[in-house]
């Protein structure tokens, strides 16, 4: 027990048998015995009370801006340092933490709140925070808000119905609303609305205005919200469904009709892609392009990291991105750079302890794997892992393979490492690792050798797409399902390829850059799993191989990341 620890024990002890008590706070029915130095140390109002307010020979004092049980959450956090509460209690004593000019116990109450959010507080956070002008937590509160929008929705409490009209509207036209389709924000404005028509109709014009309907699907457009009967009722809805309409067709006449923000402007996407450094052509590079699937646009970077690198690896843990491994064409990297994207900055993380060019990188339970590689000599079946809690790396048990050029995901507590070139050959094996017992195992084999191959998950299965087979670049996808330990062949891409980016988001996988055979490719696609279908999407700028992706969801500077909006109408 430290000193400090050992003082609070005694403090407390004395405060509960009255031991030299010298003042009484009286709160309703309830007497709270306390030490006036004691109090006053911790908070400035109880010192002022004692010492300017009152005589000096006074001992009871009448509290009625203090809830009885938050009084004694404030006592005991005094004497203990000890909270243990509930959101309302958190909420009453953050209130009460402001009057009593408790700072400490006020950032702590904050902090709790924070910790706490989710999609059934979330809104009574805001609220109560947003009412107070707690205006770093009433931030943090909004932005969960934002975030998980259609979570909030579908939780069963009924705090979104009950905004006010100006809360509703500041959560439509943020552009960091995160929702998959604009039909969410339309949907829910109209039941809004229904929840109490007759007093709420005054505010449909505005809200509308604040829903980006040009954003919808034609043929929703039509079928939902152009008949809308409550629209219809309504004079400046007509007219704003009207301009909404050939927007959708492009008419671009509309911009000489109403405000550009209300145009075609693209909500922030949540999560982002990062791609970052690999071969152009024969020449590593540090180029980072970011994809922003709102708007199927690249967004290039400037990377004050200097290390150009290609065959390496990417993750993203905590607040870091960290660029694992590969080589630079002289020298073969056990080198990890973080990148800190709320701030732009760089810096070093510990080595590893093997040079890994052609590694596989994969993170499972807040640590990082890095697994096989060529350190410039051998084709490597080691494997390590990171730390970042205390900056190490430490050796885990080999594979059962040299493996260089493999591709790695994890699923349900573990590990599953595809493919790759052990120096002679092409490699179709699969092994598993489990943490739990530092132990490798073998599963049955994929239908094809795949080196340079993508591998992802989704969906409880794991994905192997593309790779060379030791003649040809390939472009089938096949998927291993660990229930029934088996793998099946999906349908194939459009183009084939090796060593390409490959990452999940939302329901689709998107596969960028890459060789295809004859050269290293700009050209990206995208699968979605609900149709079983791929997609063309907007190529990189930059042509690139060797390349490793990361998603990145959340950040609050989105808007550093993405194409940029403008008030200038359709894209």
């Amino acid at each position: 027990m430290s000193e400090n620890t050992a003082l609070s024990s005694v403090l407390n002890e004395m405060r509960i048998q009255g031991e030299m008590c010298d003042v009484v706070l009286k709160v309703g029915q309830v007497e709270f015995q306390a030490h006036k130095n004691i109090l006053s140390v911790y908070s400035p109002f109880f010192r002022s009370l004692f010492s300017r307010w009152s005589s000096e020979d006074q001992r009871e004092y009448h509290i009625t801006t203090v809830p009885q049980n938050i009084m004694g959450h404030i006592i005991n956090y005094i004497y203990t340092k000890e909270l243990f509460l509930s959101i309302d209690d958190a909420l009453d004593l953050l209130d009460s933490a402001q009057y009593l000019l408790m700072q400490n116990l006020f950032c702590n109450c904050c902090k709790f709140l924070e910790d706490s959010l989710s999609p059934d507080n979330c809104l009574e956070i805001w609220q109560h925070a947003d009412a107070r002008s707690y205006d770093k937590l009433s931030k943090r509160a909004l932005d969960y808000v934002l975030h998980h929008f259609e979570d909030v929705v579908q939780s069963p409490s009924r705090s979104l119905l009950e905004l006010s009209a100006e809360q509703l509207g500041t959560i439509l036209e943020k552009d960091t609303l995160n929702i998959e389709q604009e039909k969410t924000a339309f949907e829910f404005m109209i039941s809004w609305i229904q929840h109490d028509r007759d007093t709420r109709m005054k505010n449909l014009a505005d809200l509308l205005k604040k829903v980006r309907l040009a954003l919808l699907p034609p043929e929703y457009f039509l079928e939902n919200v152009e008949p809308h009967s409550l629209l219809n009722s309504v004079r400046e809805c007509e007219i704003f469904l009207t301009q909404s309409m050939l927007l959708l067709y492009r008419n671009n006449m509309i911009h000489k009709l109403w405000p550009p923000r209300t145009l075609k402007r693209y909500r922030f996407p949540y999560s982002l892609l990062f791609a970052t450094s690999g071969f152009r052509g024969l020449t590593p590079t540090n180029v980072i392009e970011i994809y922003d699937s709102r708007m199927d646009r690249w967004r290039y970077i400037s990377n004050t990291e200097i290390r150009s690198r290609a065959y390496h690896g990417t993750v993203f843990l905590g607040e870091f991105m960290y660029l694992i491994g590969g080589y630079n064409r002289l020298e073969y990297f056990n080198t990890m750079s973080k990148f800190n994207p709320r701030d732009g900055t760089w810096s070093e993380g510990a080595p590893m302890h093997s040079r890994r060019c052609y590694v596989s990188v994969v993170l499972l339970d807040d640590y990082i794997y890095a697994m096989g590689g060529f350190n410039g000599i051998l084709r490597l079946s080691t494997a390590e892992r990171y730390n970042p809690n205390t900056n190490q790396w430490s050796h885990i048990a080999s594979m059962h393979e040299q493996r260089s050029d493999a591709n790695a995901t994890s699923l349900q507590g573990k590990i599953y490492i595809c493919g790759g070139f052990n120096g002679i050959e092409c490699l179709a094996t699969v092994e598993c690792y489990s943490p739990e017992y530092n132990q490798w195992t073998l599963i049955p084999p994929m239908h094809l050798p795949r080196s340079g191959v993508g591998v992802i998950t989704f969906d409880n299965q794991v994905l192997a797409v593309g790779g060379f087979d030791g003649n040809n670049r390939l472009q089938s996808v096949e998927v291993y399902n660990p229930h029934t330990n088996s793998w099946r062949i999906l349908t194939s891409m459009f183009n084939p390829r090796s060593n390409f980016g490959i990452e999940v988001m939302g329901s689709c996988l998107y596969v960028i850059g890459g060789f295809n055979g004859l050269d290293t490719t700009t050209n990206c696609e995208c699968y979605d799993f609900n149709s079983d279908t791929w997609y063309t999407v907007r190529d990189m700028t930059f042509s690139r191989s060797a390349l490793s992706c990361c998603v990145i969801s959340g950040l609050s500077n989105v808007a550093e990341y993405t194409f940029p909006r403008d008030d200038s109408g359709p894209q």
